[in-house]
């Protein structure tokens, strides 16, 4: 790795080594730009957040499909671990504050591990819950967690009713108001997302983590 290289190609080239899914290349360039003193919060919002949305691009065009975003989540999420231990003390601000969980009698969690690792790569703190969680477990996530999002997520048709019985629990605790909600899965659509009072639909991860980042920086 030339050590010659200025701030701005060391984070051109952590962001080409993670859109080119080129794991060893990203962990030593990002050793080296942080050896050479690049900041850190810009590697993770040029060369990870720039890199991401290439990624999704190439994803809506059909260039990328479902396992190059699982690898392009895990380096991210890899190289914000880097990221860590320079970053201590700096009071980083993370892009917001995610739970996330497959609702109640769905044992499918494929699309929501890719949510989940997108949204990592993108800044955001993930509290994953994991499957077939009940109402009752999302509610007392929210109370507790106190998140920006909830995110959730059905593949099954016949499970899809328990988002809207997650929606309806929040408001009987009081708390749907304090939390957005969007929510994914093969099973579900836009107009469904509506018919239930969600506040968004992502028909894919690359969308739902555009929706999030796009609720955040409306904050």
């Amino acid at each position: 790795m030339r050590s010659n290289m200025n701030k701005e190609e060391f984070l051109d080239a952590i962001r080409d080594a993670l859109v080119n899914l080129d794991l060893d290349k990203a962990r030593r360039i990002t050793r080296a730009a942080l050896e050479s003193g690049v900041d850190p919060r810009e590697i993770i919002l040029k060369s990870i957040g720039e890199g991401m949305e290439i990624i999704g691009r190439k994803f809506e065009s059909s260039e990328y499909f479902i396992p190059e975003l699982i690898i392009a989540g895990e380096i991210g999420k890899e190289i914000s671990e880097m990221l860590k231990p320079y970053l201590k003390g700096e009071g980083v601000r993370k892009a917001g504050k995610v739970v996330i969980g497959t609702v109640k009698g769905d044992l499918h969690d494929i699309g929501k591990n890719i949510v989940k690792m997108m949204l990592e790569a993108a800044g955001f703190e993930v509290i994953d819950l994991g499957v077939d969680v009940p109402k009752e477990k999302f509610v007392e996530a929210v109370r507790n967690e106190k998140p920006d999002i909830l995110g959730m997520s059905a593949l099954l048709t016949v499970t899809m009713v328990e988002m809207k019985n997650v929606i309806e629990a929040l408001k009987e605790a009081g708390l749907r108001d304090k939390v957005k909600v969007i929510i994914g899965g093969a099973a579900v659509t836009e107009d469904y997302a509506k018919s239930i009072g969600a506040n968004g639909y992502g028909a894919d991860a690359i969308e739902g983590v555009k929706i999030c980042k796009q609720w955040m920086s409306g904050k």
